[in-house]
C-alpha cells in the first residue's frame, strides 16, 4: 500500500539526510542498503502481547475471527 512505502521512505530519508554529500553512488547505496537491512529487522518483529491481542478480537469478532 502508499502508506507502506511512504513509511519505508520516511526512513530512508531520515538517514540519507543526515549526510550532506555522498562520495560516490557506491557508497550512497552502501547506506541504503543497511537502512534497509534495519528497517526489514524492525518491521518483521512480533508483535508485543499478540495472544492477548488475538483473544479480544475473537471475543469481539466472534465467528469473524479464528485464533491460529
Amino acid at each position: 500500500t502508499t502508506n507502506t512505502v511512504e513509511g519505508y521512505h520516511r526512513q530512508v530519508r531520515k538517514i540519507t539526510k543526515n549526510k550532506g554529500v555522498f562520495p560516490s553512488d557506491t557508497s550512497l547505496e552502501k547506506l541504503v542498503y543497511l537502512a534497509y537491512r534495519n528497517i526489514r529487522e524492525k518491521w518483521t518483529m512480533p508483535l508485543v502481547n499478540r495472544a492477548q491481542i488475538s483473544q479480544q478480537l475473537a471475543i469481539k469478532f466472534g465467528e469473524r475471527f479464528e485464533i491460529m
